[in-house]
Formats: structure tokens, C-alpha cells, sequence
């Protein structure tokens, strides 16, 4: 075998490598003596086929056979007698292949950069920490109250006002026809729950058990049924029965009607609840505090086929987008460009918490990983089993629940390097500061996925 490397830039390395013409030979001949010592042709004994024979019959498969061998196991030498660390599979071009002649092919590859080492004690970053007040916890024992609420018919009758809940058959059109969807029976409405199209609930106000009513509404621009954006509807609806609700009282009946022991339990329960919400929150801010400061501070080369990758991942979700009918930017250009930066800057933060977490034997414990699948398992009630028969089956999806466990694991040991200052906010001022880092990052980081594989 002989390697010469080829010029290259930045993080792309090529070689051109030739395989003697004899090595080749001398593997199919090895392979073809192989074979005569089983072999069977009619007119021959089992083991006396000639060699000459099998070598016109099967000569061909044999040398592609060694060919593909001698290709990848070159390849893989020359590039472990460099130390290279290949970002993707090498691309393979083959310049020359002629039989009884020198093998003659090209490798192109690019390799993961050389991050160096890092320092994490100088990155200062701020951690918001939410109290749970006692009102926030009274406020949604509330809200359990009223979930729970019973309902009874109206006696005497009266007209529906707002608050009630109506018992309805309803039928939508648009210029006259009904379309999917637009149709039910026996549905339930809360007047004033602001759960159908805006206007909708409003013309009920003083409907009458036995009466038909034609609601006009307008669907809203953008609606997620496209056909039905911004278009006039009609709904022909039927009241069958008015209620009124009674509230439920805030004691320990409503807590075991809700599988606490009692009231106490409950509102401990709910604190604990919002506590975890709030750390959440803080957990995803300062998360996103630490790789926007990472993504600052390292500026190294990234390979371009992980880029490109990427952003053909990212790009092909915006064409699904546009496909069910959601408003994508005009300028094309500019949101290639956009998504393009996203893309480099996932890269970046995935070679880089990759880095990390190798050098400093971060890893994901097989207890782990089953943990990730019964979470997955617990979003789909009913069907636990099923998920987890399902990832054991396939366990190409369940190693992907590893790279946003890697992740998090990794962020958690620099966060424990780095300087984090507490600062104590309310609730309200918590969530009013994630919505504005929410709108600064529409696009969610994923620094970790796929490149923490490589």
C-alpha cells in the first residue's frame, strides 16, 4: 500500500492510496483455493473442481470482494497511522481500476477539531432563584377546586348567561358547506372559557334550552387549518341543556376527592410542584446563559459536513412547516442564512460538550438510559408497556434518548466549575425573564445531539 496525502484546508484532509495489483490477486487466488477444496461442479468430484474453472465463474464477485476489504482497510491504516479523528465517513472516489493493473483511489475526510484545554472557572454566570408564596399555592388549589366543580341542569329554567355550561349539537359551514370537523353532538361548552373561535361563545349568551342559534364567526388569520383561515363560518347550534355550576369547597373532601390524604397534604404537594416548575425554569435559563457564553468565548473550526448536516435537519422541518401551512419568513435567503448560523453554532457547542465530557469520563449508565425510556413510557398513559417493548426492540431510537441525557450531565460538571451568583426574583419576574431569553432564542439549542456520538 501506498499513501501520499493530497493538499487540503482547514480541517479536510485527503489521500490518495494505491493498492498493488499483486495483493489483490494473491487474495483471490488465496480465496479461490478456498473454495476448490468444497466446491461442487457437475462432472467434478467435490473438492476436484479446477481452479481455473471457479476462477471464471466466481473471479469477478472474489475481486470485488477484496477490492471493498482492501479499500476500507486501508483507509482505516491511513488514517490511524496519522491520528486523525474523522467528524464523518470518509468519502471514497476511485481514480483507477483496471484489471492486472495497480488500484488507484482518493480519500476525503474531514476531522474533529483540536479543542484544547478549557477553563471553566472564569465564566460567571447568574442563577434566578423563585420562592413559592403561599398565594401561588393557594391560587391553585383554587384551580382545582373549580376543575372539580359540579354540575346541575338550571331549575327553574332561565336563559344561558356567561359561566354556564351548555350541552350542544353544533354544525359549521363555510358558504353553505359543512366542512370537517366542524360538526359535534352533545358537547359541552363553558360560556366565557374562551375555548372556541373568539366571538363564538359570546352569541350564546341568552340562548334557551330548545332553541337553535346561528353563531357567525370569522376564523382568525392564522388558524391553523389553512383552509379555514380568515374565512366567514356559520354554526348552526342546538341547545339541549343549560347547567350552572356549584363550587366545590376548599377542604380535605376536595383533597382526597383529588388522591391526597388532606388538605395540608395537598397544598404541600402543590408547593413542592411549583417549586420544581420554578427550578425548571431557572435550570433552563442559566443553561442557556452557559452555552451563549460558550458559543462566545470558543471560536474554533467546526467540520462542514456536520454543518451542513445540521442545517439540512433544520431546513427540512421549515419546508414541513410550510407544507401544513405555517407563515415561513419571505426571504428565503436570509432564513438559509439564519438557520445556517443556528446550524454552525449547535455544531460548535455539540464538539465542545462532547470534548468535555470525554476528557473528564462523563457518561451515561445503562440506569440511566432505562430511566429516559420510562419517562417516555409516562407520556403515553395506557400504553406504557407498549413504549418500552418498543424501545427494547429498537435500540438504535433508545441510544438516542443519550445525547440530551450526555448533555445535561456535561452542563451540570461545568456549572459546577463555574462562578453562579443566586439572585432572588418573584415568580412573576422569573417567568416575564424567560419569555424575553425565550424571544431572544427562537430557535432551541440542541448543542449536544449527534455530535456527542462522534
Amino acid at each position: 500500500m501506498q499513501v501520499t496525502e493530497l493538499p487540503a484546508e482547514g480541517l479536510k484532509r485527503q489521500f490518495k492510496i494505491v493498492v498493488p495489483a499483486g495483493d489483490l490477486a494473491a487474495q483471490v487466488d488465496s480465496r479461490l483455493a478456498d473454495m476448490a477444496k468444497t466446491a461442487q461442479m457437475p462432472g467434478f468430484r467435490q473438492g476436484k473442481v479446477p481452479v481455473g474453472l471457479l476462477k471464471k465463474q466466481y473471479g469477478q464477485a472474489l475481486f470485488g470482494e477484496a477490492l471493498e476489504q482492501a479499500v476500507s482497510t486501508t483507509t482505516a491504516k491511513a488514517i490511524e497511522d496519522r491520528g486523525l479523528k474523522p467528524a464523518l465517513q470518509p468519502r471514497i472516489e476511485l481514480k483507477q481500476l483496471e484489471e492486472g493493473k495497480d488500484v488507484e483511489f482518493e480519500v476525503a475526510i474531514e476531522v474533529l477539531p483540536e479543542i484544547g484545554k478549557l477553563d471553566f472557572s472564569e465564566v460567571t454566570l447568574e442563577r434566578l432563584k423563585a420562592v413559592v408564596p403561599d398565594s401561588h399555592v393557594e391560587e391553585t388549589v383554587g384551580r382545582i377546586a373549580k376543575a372539580n366543580r359540579e354540575q346541575k341542569p338550571v331549575d327553574p329554567p332561565r336563559p344561558a348567561q356567561k359561566g354556564d355550561a351548555l350541552k350542544i349539537d353544533f354544525v359549521g359551514s363555510v358558504d353553505g358547506v359543512e366542512f370537517p370537523g366542524g360538526t359535534a353532538q352533545d358537547y359541552t361548552l363553558e360560556i366565557g372559557s374562551g375555548s372556541f373561535i373568539p366571538g363564538f361563545e359570546d352569541q350564546l349568551v341568552g340562548a334557551e334550552v330548545g332553541r337553535v342559534v346561528e353563531v357567525k364567526v370569522t376564523f382568525p388569520a392564522d388558524y391553523g387549518n389553512a383552509e379555514l383561515a380568515g374565512k366567514d363560518a356559520v354554526f348552526k347550534c342546538t341547545i339541549k341543556e343549560v347547567r350552572e355550576f356549584v363550587d366545590r369547597p376548599v377542604d380535605d373532601e376536595l383533597a382526597k376527592a383529588s388522591n391526597f390524604e388532606s388538605l395540608d397534604a395537598m397544598r404541600k404537594a402543590v408547593a413542592e410542584r411549583l417549586g420544581q416548575d420554578y427550578a425548571r425554569i431557572s435550570r433552563t435559563m442559566i443553561k442557556r446563559q452557559l452555552l451563549d457564553k460558550l458559543a462566545e468565548t470558543h471560536k474554533f473550526a467546526v467540520p462542514e459536513g456536520l454543518v451542513e448536516g445540521e442545517f439540512d435537519a433544520i431546513w427540512k422541518r421549515v419546508e414541513e412547516a410550510k407544507k401544513s401551512g405555517q407563515k415561513i419568513e419571505d426571504d428565503e435567503e436570509k432564513l438559509r442564512k439564519e438557520y445556517r448560523d443556528i446550524a454552525e453554532r449547535r455544531v460548535r457547542l455539540g464538539l465542545l460538550l462532547a470534548d468535555v465530557g470525554r476528557s473528564n469520563g462523563i457518561d451515561v449508565t445503562p440506569e440511566e438510559l432505562n430511566q429516559a425510556v420510562m419517562r417516555e413510557a409516562m407520556r403515553y398513559p395506557g400504553q406504557e408497556r407498549q413504549v418500552m417493548e418498543f424501545y427494547a426492540k429498537n435500540t438504535e431510537l433508545k441510544e438516542q434518548l443519550r445525547a440530551p441525557i450526555f448533555e445535561d450531565k456535561t452542563v451540570d460538571f461545568i456549572l459546577e466549575l463555574a462562578k453562579v451568583d443566586e439572585k432572588s426574583v418573584t415568580p412573576e419576574e422569573l417567568v416575564k425573564a424567560a419569555r424575553e431569553a425565550e424571544e431572544d432564542h427562537p430557535a432551541e439549542d440542541k448543542a449536544a445531539e449527534g455530535a456527542a456520538a462522534n
